[in-house]
């Protein structure tokens, strides 16, 4: 019952931010979506490094993880509003705002992918996960070459 109350608090949160996001100004929108990829990254690191057996593998550690960098793979779309291409040392390419059916695509493929890792890791299967962070690693990389800066 905790878990659920936890993430019923968690979506409302979520849908509550989305929600005064629109309010927000451009540098406050933009240290939002940097905070959750981010986040996304922090929680993907141990996963990859996993998988490249620079860590020992961990099941638990896994799951956890991988159930973070899903749940925040659906926080940052919103937060590329136009008026949000520059600033606050943004590392966004403009092409996103110019190309936007093509990042969204990266970015629903991302979502697919990582939400395929997180099941992936709540089992056993090592060398499943392995091939699936390396699908995920895959999908945020395709938007990382094309949409942001160095």
């Amino acid at each position: 019952m905790e878990k659920i109350v936890a993430w019923m608090s968690a979506v409302g949160f979520a849908f509550a931010g989305s929600v005064a996001l629109a309010q927000q100004k451009p540098e406050d929108i933009i240290k939002y979506r940097q905070s959750a990829l981010f986040l996304m990254g922090q929680h993907f690191g141990p996963l990859a490094a996993m998988a490249q057996g620079k860590i020992p593998y961990d099941k638990e550690s896994a799951a956890r993880n991988a159930a973070v960098v899903e749940y925040m793979s659906k926080l940052p779309w919103e937060s590329f509003p136009s008026g949000t291409e520059q600033g606050n040392n943004t590392k966004a390419k403009r092409e996103i705002w110019s190309n936007k059916d093509d990042f969204k695509a990266k970015a629903d493929k991302m979502q697919a992918e990582v939400g395929k890792l997180a099941q992936v890791a709540r089992g056993s299967d090592f060398d499943a996960l392995k091939a699936q962070v390396g699908e995920a690693g895959k999908a945020c990389k395709a938007c990382h070459d094309e949409y942001r800066n160095k």
